[in-house]
């Protein structure tokens, strides 16, 4: 069995790294009673953010280039470069770290995996394109949908690395709709089924095996247990399954990428049981949940017990599916002080947004949900509920693990205008034995909404302050 990563490790300010307890490297970085107490408490939740963003430093690295046609690649889009890119990144770490820069061209690969103090440039008119064959993706201790497990790798993987970064203006192609990750998505509900299981039973992660003859894909970006991360300027198209994942990670910089995709499962960015997090200046047109904040799903989420806290999401745009600004339905572990603030949601080239803010879990999830704050987001088209807060969402399958409740409490929207909502301004949808608590609606103003009267059901102490629905205050 894993340890319960809290046992043998603390944050100690994310620009100083993680402080670890000794016979543990890089594992998971949660943070300690007195690093909370290190963020003041203010009169607003909403002053917080100063604190949390002053903790939040990105990497820099040597000058030191390592091009990857001095390993022998070659940008013609045919030959696999996967050797090349494994020989750069390794002598860029072994040189003390560096640029592993990607020259224009077209450079076509298998899995990379990053190292400590690796830049990986995606220079301009550069296009990384991720092979199609599912034999150049080996297995890797990951996460599937929030259960930890040996999976593909993703396309660009790192675990326990510090000071790692994926930069530049190029692009990066999954070439997920050529290849056979989505006819996958009919297939793996028997392996689903059995990593469920494998999870209540409690079968250590090492045996919980899949990859090549399974059907549960891989997605694009993930850095599990790694600090000190940079995703900037990057063009993201056609992932096979989430586009950026960071997993028990801390010191999280996120900045103008965008994220181009389509299909199922394809949400844009998912930091997952991670801390110290800041996405900003990006752009989310998505077949899915535009960013989803995730700690892990049911037993084994909570068996690792680590939240993700401390995030910080500002000026992006989102013109993709379901949810814009996501936490959950994966939040077994928790999920607390998260910041959106200054974004706008909209009808895209190929979708409406469903929600513009969702929080979304079943009785099955457990952990908490809290602290929550959105405030000044523009909205237009929203073809479902604008706010939506449920805690029924999506209970199915063959009901593995017990019935654990979780807790959606503390949750603040202010500033909010939007046009056009095709169902309800606010839907909160809590449980009997769970009522979401503390949900406060502000200075909004919502218009073309098709159903005017808010939908309230097992929630308390919810207040509407200066909101009008359709022209009349609330």
């Amino acid at each position: 069995m894993e340890p319960n990563r809290r046992d043998f490790l603390k944050v100690a300010g994310a620009t100083a790294g993680v402080t670890m307890l000794s016979g543990s490297f890089l594992s998971t970085p949660v943070a300690s009673a007195e690093e909370h107490a290190k963020i003041p408490m203010a009169e607003s939740p909403r002053d917080r953010v100063p604190a949390i963003l002053a903790k939040i430093t990105p990497p820099t690295f040597p000058g030191t280039r390592f091009d990857i046609t001095a390993y022998g690649a070659k940008g013609d889009g045919k030959t696999k470069n996967t050797e090349a890119f494994r020989k750069a990144v390794e002598a860029c770490n072994k040189a003390g770290g560096g640029q592993v820069v990607v020259p224009r061209g077209s450079f076509l690969t298998g899995a990379i995996t990053l190292l400590s103090n690796v830049n990986l440039v995606v220079s301009e008119g550069a296009a990384i394109r991720f092979s199609t064959d599912p034999e150049d993706y080996p297995l890797v201790y990951t996460r599937w949908q929030g259960i930890e497990c040996m999976n593909f790798s993703s396309f660009i993987y790192a675990r326990k690395a510090e000071n790692i970064a994926i930069t530049g203006p190029g692009l990066i192609d999954g070439q997920g709709p050529s290849g056979p990750w989505f006819d996958y998505d009919k297939k793996r509900q028997p392996d689903w089924e059995q990593l469920q299981k494998q999870a209540v039973d409690n079968r250590p992660v090492t045996e919980r095996k899949f990859g090549m003859g399974h059907f549960l894909k891989p997605n694009m970006i993930t850095l599990y247990e790694c600090r000190n991360i940079l995703v900037e300027g990057v063009q993201l198209r056609n992932s096979a399954m989430w586009n950026v994942h960071p997993v028990l990670c801390s010191n999280v910089t996120i900045r103008d990428i965008f994220v181009h995709s389509r299909g199922g499962m394809v949400d844009g960015c998912d930091p997952e049981a991670s801390q110290y997090v800041h996405i900003t200046g990006c752009r989310f047109d998505c077949g899915d949940d535009g960013i989803a904040i995730k700690a892990g799903r049911d037993i084994d989420g909570r068996r690792v017990g680590v939240a993700s806290e401390n995030i910080v999401i500002e000026n992006c745009s989102f013109e993709g599916r379901w949810g814009a600004l996501t936490v959950g339905s994966e939040m077994s572990g928790g999920v607390r002080n998260v910041f959106f603030q200054d974004c706008t949601v909209k009808k895209g080239s190929s979708y409406k947004p469903f929600h513009v803010l969702y929080i979304k879990t079943n009785k099955r999830r457990g952990g908490t949900v809290e602290n929550i704050h959105a405030r000044r987001i523009k909205a237009t088209d929203v073809d479902r509920e604008a706010i939506m807060v449920t805690l029924n969402y999506s209970l199915t399958g063959p009901g593995y693990g017990p019935i654990v409740n979780p807790k959606v409490q503390n949750i603040t929207a202010d500033g909010f205008t939007v046009n056009g909502v095709r169902k309800t301004a606010v839907t909160l949808d809590g449980l009997a034995e769970s009522h979401i608590r503390n949900v406060a609606i502000s200075n909004s103003t919502f218009t073309g909404v098709t159903t005017a009267k808010p939908s309230i059901k097992n929630a308390d102490g919810t207040t509407f302050t200066n909101v009008t629905i359709n022209g009349k205050k609330v």
